[in-house]
């Protein structure tokens, strides 16, 4: 597509939401209603002796310490097969799963695998993944496995009939597969950088190469069944014990990702090219004087519109295949969005433009009418913004640690709070609350412990109890707080591109919440009727 229209788009100026009381509407959505409290966990951090967290017994123990404890969601960071710096948010695609996440002694059951295989793996760390010795000793097992799975006539299906997942998934998995399988031959290049004739799903799918690559891309499918069987039992457990998944979905697609690769007409990319004409991120602001550049694509919103929206609807539903409840991550970016010109070395030389607005929304409800949604609505937000999540009806988000240190009309004061809310001690992203108040300047240690009328000796324990005192529906309580842990224990930090989501729980540490705390926490969703 051309740069033009975008330009033209970003001239025009964002028409306020604001509904009068004389206009006000039925919200879109109302789902939120009753009080309930989960645990956010990414599936990596569980604990196990193959240096990442899995869909192995370790999953299904988590969730009965969820049923022991009273809570009924389990949050997770999205699910997908992650790319350069290991970011569950910058993935290969936004429907695949993350084969990291396979259970690899379930392949050793099938006979798909043999026990000596795994030997490599059970040297690694079992406090910190390393993404790198992951890359190189879990990944190739999947090939072994397709192998062996092809040896033996595809007989050993353990998750059910593999053409009929195929089937199943074809709206997505080829394309996906193929993509994966020509990044592999043409040495881990980004798609841009491919030959003509590869540089598109439509282009490459009828090539000699793609015929050359079609047992390669085939196993890309068959790693896809694997995770997606494993999943299945994990959610099937979840749903016996009355435990809904809250998955994640970012806004944005990876740039090198099979999503750009397969609908490069949805985005805003040169025609020549394929080079983004502008990327995504956040102006200046008080935490970052240069603002944030994430390097993302931007969509073009005027071709999603003339198509219905139809990609992200069946995103949405892969999704909801996965999950009981998403979280939409970035939600302000469907009222308005940072473009920055591609090349820039900052997010300074960036503007706002026009997102879809309630449009978008209206069309997802109607394709969607039971979707469970969460508004990531967190940072700076306009009253546009905040008047478009309301007009959606989707619950927002409070953290608790950004509550502290300013005016009593802080919004995530607990006095401020709404039901129609999730509300966090922290998020992946924000420290875990000991290591937060340790590092807090004394004005904002000083307004929690007035605040809160306590000593903040037990500050984390002191969140989750304000958390489930809070009129907000839902409480989702970090596995980290649960488990009392300092700085160490931090899953992310933003603005960082190393020693993110490398962290994981000890079984043990586990076992002994249980046994000292579970009753303990079953009684206090009890207390305040969650």
């Amino acid at each position: 597509m051309n740069a033009e229209p975008q330009i033209n788009k970003c001239n025009l100026k964002v028409t306020p939401l604001l509904p009068s009381p004389d206009t006000m509407v039925k919200p879109l959505w109302d789902w939120l209603k009753g009080r309930s409290a989960g645990v956010l966990l990414h599936p990596t951090s569980l604990p196990g002796p193959l240096g990442v967290g899995c869909l192995d017994a370790h999953a299904f123990t988590f969730l009965g310490f969820l049923s022991a404890g009273g809570f009924r969601y389990w949050q997770t960071c999205p699910l997908g097969p992650t790319g350069y710096g290991d970011s569950p948010y910058q993935c290969f695609s936004v429907f695949a799963g993350n084969p990291y996440l396979i259970d690899l002694g379930a392949l050793v059951s099938a006979k798909l695998l043999s026990a000596e295989a795994l030997r490599p793996l059970q040297t690694l760390n079992s406090d910190q993944i390393d993404f790198g010795a992951l890359y190189c000793l879990k990944r190739p097992l999947f090939f072994e496995a397709h192998a062996e799975f092809v040896r033996g006539g595809r007989r050993v299906q353990p998750y059910g009939n593999f053409n009929v997942f195929r089937q199943q998934h074809k709206a997505w998995l080829a394309d996906y597969a193929l993509f994966s399988a020509l990044k592999d031959h043409f040495d881990g290049q980004p798609w841009t950088e491919w030959p003509t004739s590869a540089r598109s799903a439509q282009a490459a799918r009828n090539t000699p190469l793609a015929r050359q690559l079609a047992p390669r891309a085939e196993t890309y499918e068959f790693i896809q069944y694997l995770f997606f069987g494993q999943w299945s039992r994990v959610r099937t457990r979840a749903q016996e014990l009355g435990i809904g998944i809250i998955g994640d979905t970012p806004i944005f697609a990876a740039f090198d990702s099979a999503d750009v690769w397969a609908n490069q007409e949805l985005f805003q990319l040169d025609r020549k090219s394929g080079q983004p004409l502008a990327v995504a991120g956040c102006p200046p602001d008080y935490f970052a004087k240069d603002g944030q550049l994430w390097g993302n694509p931007l969509y073009d919103w005027t071709v999603h519109s003339v198509q219905g929206y139809a990609w992200w609807i069946e995103r949405l539903r892969a999704n909801f295949t996965l999950c009981d409840v998403v979280r939409i991550d970035h939600f302000r970016g469907f009222e308005s969005y940072w473009s920055i010109p591609a090349g820039s070395t900052t997010a300074r030389p960036g503007r706002w433009c026009t997102g879809p607005g309630l449009d978008f929304f209206r069309v997802v409800q109607a394709a969607l009418p039971g979707a469970k949604l969460i508004a990531e609505d967190l940072g700076t937000l306009t009253p546009e913004v905040l008047a478009l999540r309301d007009a959606t009806g989707l619950p927002g988000m409070a953290v608790l640690q950004f509550a502290f240190g300013s005016g009593a009309d802080n919004f995530y004061l607990p006095h401020n709070h709404r039901a129609n809310t999730v509300v966090y001690p922290g998020t992946h992203d924000n420290d875990t609350t000991r290591g937060w108040y340790a590092a807090a300047e004394e004005k904002s240690r000083d307004h929690v412990r007035r605040y809160l009328r306590i000593s903040g000796d037990d500050i984390a324990w002191d969140f989750l109890r304000t958390a489930y005192a809070s009129v907000a529906n839902l409480a989702v309580i970090p596995l980290q707080d649960l488990l009392n842990l300092d700085a160490r224990a931090r899953f992310n930090t933003p603005g960082t591109s190393k020693g993110n989501w490398t962290w994981r729980y000890r079984a043990e540490q586990l076992q002994t919440l249980r046994d000292g705390t579970a009753g303990y926490l079953r009684e206090l969703a009890a207390l305040y009727g969650r």
